[in-house]
């Protein structure tokens, strides 16, 4: 995507330069207390992005709202709650990792770009979208990128800022649960969870909330309005009839059927809960007022080309702008997804869209919350009685084979008994909840109200808190386990109905098995509580869910095959534990997945391929503080083969007995009698690598791999050096080179790129290096691998080369910014132009987002204040180490290298240096 701005980069006007030292000024007081991680959108003094006014308060005009609704479904293993790896989402570790760097991140760090696709200016979209972002996907996003999550609560705070209080961010029912199927204790849950999620993050009360898959009926919104839901979103097809609010003037206005999407999304609607409507007084019934989104506009924005260009995304919205409104809003909406993970690039369209060509037509960019305060209603609307955005049955994709999902040959006769099972399930688990419940809590359904606070914070001291606000007596540990228990037991059975279960066309698809997952972790907990064994029951009832895939048959054996081995006990984490010390050395206290580890005694033995170890482990789950002391021993016979055993402590005695029988038996290198041993003090259970974790065993299969891939790098290098003349005579010839001699050249080409790289990175992991001239030394062995490498037209196929030399160019600028020096400065800035040939000459596309966010926070922070003051007249700020003219210059040619619009810039130095009295003698 091209953007076009008018700059006029070679002259700058006295009236600009004094508006560009106020801006000097204030990026004086900024860098002072700014996060240097912040990037700036100022990146030529002759840029003339347009800025939003400090508050909107103006009715009338046009005003545009896009809405992003982003979401990912919960993914987490449910024993150990975090995401596995997912093949399917290659090269990253899972879906959440590939969508968050194609959209999320992207979306918070938009560029603008000039005609010469160079970066003019960094936009937060979130500052200009109306969003909401589910609250599986905020906690993962918290974890996980914590800058790019602090920009989307920037922005919402910039936003309220903007638009009189009303922030862009809107609240989500908590994991996505099709509320008109749910119960009404399940629907009100949802909401205030989706309630207390968003406060926690965003510190404000939400306005309006995003239904999942804008599933609606009329229960749902008695719902909404009871919990102090001012508004939500709907597509136009779901509105039945609308009309004017009636007055005294005109008390009965006529209906208009709008059932076919006819109705006109540019105005909000009232909408009258039917509970109410029996009350004479119309200043008292209940209501909640309604947005419709433009459907072909919106439609337009997942499914055609409008977003390849913000010229082509504002042309389109400009078709529905009319005349005949004094006030109208546009108000568009689709997956958030859709900014650069449906459409790769497309979050830069919005960027310009909202900066640039929206205000230039004198257009709003507005959220729903603010133009509802400008404008209330002055129309109602009456709903269809049971209505979602991506169905066109009701809500039957989530209950029914109806056909939406599919297209192809495969049904969907699996959604109704699936949903049965989870509604048998979940009927089962109220009865348990209930009777056991009442044991702890006072009142057992407003403590799972508020079951929230601790999902949000796991603390001890946090939960201490809520047991004491919500139990019926002091609880003894034991109690306090199960109470946790009955809670996780309620999370799993709402997290068990996420939409995204039924959405698709077959029961064995991830999600699907993922929302078994919660189901059988839910019903482990009842039985771990109340002693009710529920899961033949349930078995029985997915028997009669059909499977589209022949290897599993129904739903029954989808959870046989795919949920009962994903299980985890207590003894596994031991067992993982375990092995993995024989490669990890483990703090005292360490935290596993969710399970907190602390190591009472271990002890570690080597004898020649063999290695073993014993201890003896107090494990605690952080999700239900459920707690076992275990003795474990680990037997490593070498290469892939463990022999892991773990029982209950049974005492001191017995344990340093173990001890002493075991190690006696490696003393005598003896692997049998070692494993007799085991078996006898342990029984005949036992663990091996394929019982790991998947992180872990894939880390530890690399780990075991090592030796045999350092010596087929050896191997290759030889093979590599025996024939180098040989190579050189084919590439010289033009002849087709053997593949076994260009695939022994490559392989041995990147091995010492690797190692030399890594070895670089060592010595400057702190700057100034200790040790400049071997730095030199490794990089000049790096260039002329890169020669050598171009040379014989080799690829440098391993992804981590290219991963440490961007962080090295990272690093290398943030020494120059941030810990500048007169004196360096220049070999600094020819150090990075070394880095990035070097990029270059190896062909490796360096991702450079990062640097480039970087770079733009110190041309503003730094260079730019010392240019305008200088322009003016005036001495460079005191806060800041002035730079010499001929740095500036090579810090903005490096800014060239970098893709970086610096064309003000230089024009600015370039008339300082005519003016001064040295050019002038």
């Amino acid at each position: 995507m091209t953007s076009h701005f008018d700059l006029d980069s070679t002259t700058t006007t006295a009236a600009s330069l004094e508006d560009s030292h106020e801006q000097a000024n204030e990026a004086e007081n900024a860098a002072l207390t700014d996060d240097p991680h912040e990037p700036q959108t100022v990146s030529s003094p002759a840029s003339t992005a347009s800025e939003p006014p400090a508050a909107i308060v103006q009715k009338t005009g046009v005003f545009v709202a896009v809405h992003g609704h982003f979401y990912q479904p919960p993914r987490e293993n449910p024993y150990l709650n975090a995401i596995e790896r997912q093949p399917s989402a290659a090269p990253f570790h899972d879906w959440n990792e590939r969508i968050h760097y194609e959209c999320y991140r992207p979306n918070a760090y938009a560029r603008v770009l000039n005609d010469r696709e160079e970066l003019l200016g960094i936009v937060n979209n979130y500052e200009y979208l109306s969003f909401n972002i589910g609250p599986t996907l905020m906690s993962w996003l918290e974890r996980h990128d914590v800058e790019t999550y602090q920009r989307i609560l920037e922005a919402d705070r910039k936003s309220c800022e903007r638009l009189q209080g009303h922030g862009n961010a809107m609240a989500q029912v908590y994991n996505h649960m099709i509320l008109p199927l749910a119960n009404e204790r399940d629907k009100y849950t949802q909401i205030r969870w989706g309630k207390a999620d968003f406060r926690s993050r965003f510190g404000r009360d939400p306005e309006g909330m995003w239904l999942a898959e804008t599933a609606v009926d009329y229960p749902t919104l008695e719902a909404l309005v009871a919990e102090d839901i001012k508004f939500i979103v709907l597509a136009p097809s779901q509105a039945q009839r609308c009309r004017p609010l009636p007055t005294p003037e005109h008390p009965d206005p006529q209906w208009l059927e709008v059932g076919g999407s006819q109705i006109d999304p540019v105005r909000p609607y009232r909408c009258y809960l039917k509970s109410s409507r029996s009350e004479s007084d119309q200043g008292r019934r209940r209501y909640i007022d309604i947005f419709f989104y433009d459907g072909p506009i919106s439609r337009d924005m997942g499914f055609s080309d409008i977003l390849t260009s913000s010229h082509h995304f504002v042309g389109r919205i400009a078709q529905a702008v009319r005349a005949d409104h004094p006030a109208q809003l546009i108000a568009v909406a689709t997956d958030g997804e859709t900014f650069g993970h449906h459409k790769g690039g497309t979050e830069k369209a919005l960027a310009y869209a909202f900066t640039e060509e929206f205000p230039r037509r004198g257009w709003m960019v507005t959220n729903f919350a603010h133009y509802l305060s400008l404008n209330p209603p002055t129309w109602e609307v009456e709903l269809k009685p049971v209505t979602a955005w991506s169905c066109s049955h009701g809500v039957d994709r989530w209950q029914e084979n109806c056909g939406c999902g599919g297209g192809g040959s495969w049904h969907q006769l699996w959604r109704r008994p699936l949903r049965n099972s989870l509604n048998w399930l979940r009927d089962q688990l109220i009865k348990i909840y209930e009777e056991q419940g009442s044991r702890y809590f006072r009142d057992p359904w407003q403590a799972r109200d508020h079951y929230i606070q601790v999902i949000l914070d796991r603390s001890r001291a946090n939960i201490h808190r809520f047991l004491n606000q919500h139990q019926t007596h002091r609880l003894n540990p034991t109690e306090r386990v199960d109470a946790l228990r009955l809670l996780e037991m309620q999370r799993m059975a709402l997290l068990m109905y996420t939409s995204c279960g039924w959405f698709f066309d077959e029961i064995s698809r991830p999600e699907g098995t993922q929302i078994l997952r919660y189901a059988a972790r839910a019903l482990e907990l009842a039985g771990d509580v109340s002693g009710i064994q529920l899961e033949k029951g349930f078995i029985k009832q997915l028997a009669a869910a059909p499977s589209n895939v022949d290897c599993f048959q129904n739903g029954a054996e989808v959870y046989r095959q795919l949920v009962i081995p994903s299980q985890i006990s207590l003894e596994q984490v031991a067992a993982h534990y375990a092995i993995t010390s024989l490669f990890t050395p483990y703090l005292p206290d360490q935290r596993v997945y969710c399970y907190a580890v602390r190591q009472l005694d271990y002890q570690l033995q080597r004898l020649g391929a063999l290695t073993l170890a014993v201890g003896q482990i107090q494990i605690t789950s952080e999700m239900t503080r459920e707690s076992k002391h275990l003795s474990f021993a680990v037997l490593h016979l070498g290469g892939w083969d463990f022999h892991c055993c773990i029982q209950p402590f049974s005492g001191r005695r017995t344990y340093t007995q173990l001890k002493e029988e075991l190690f006696e038996a490696l003393r005598q290198a003896s692997a049998a009698q070692a494993i007799l041993a085991m078996n006898r003090y342990f029984g005949d259970q036992s663990y091996s690598l394929r019982d790991l974790f998947a992180e872990e065993r894939h880390r530890i299969m690399r780990l075991l791999s090592q030796e045999t891939l350092t010596r087929l790098d050896q191997l290759y290098t030889q093979v590599y050096r025996d024939n180098y003349g040989i190579l050189v005579a084919f590439h010289r010839d033009e002849l087709e080179v053997p593949q076994e001699l260009q695939v022994a050249a490559e392989i041995a080409i990147s091995h010492r790129a690797m190692l030399s790289l890594q070895a670089l990175e060592r010595e400057t992991s702190d700057l100034p290096p200790s040790n400049p001239q071997l730095c030199l030394s490794h990089m000049a062995e790096l260039e002329a691998i890169a020669s050598e490498a171009d040379h014989l037209r080799c690829q440098l196929k391993l992804p981590e080369i290219r991963h440490i030399l961007e962080r090295l160019v990272l690093r290398s600028l943030w020494h120059l910014l941030y810990s500048f020096n007169t004196e360096t400065a220049e070999g600094d800035m020819q150090w990075m132009e070394r880095l990035l040939n070097l990029g270059q000459q190896l062909h490796l596309h360096l991702g450079l987002d990062q640097v480039q966010e970087l770079y733009l926070r110190g041309l503003h922070s730094q260079i730019a204040p010392q240019l305008l003051a200088e322009a003016l007249g005036d001495n460079t700020p005191d806060s800041l180490v002035p730079w010499k003219p001929a740095q500036i210059r090579q810090f903005l040619q490096l800014g060239q290298r970098l893709a970086i619009d610096v064309q003000g810039w230089l024009a600015l130095l370039e008339q300082k240096t005519l003016d001064s009295p040295q050019h002038a003698g």
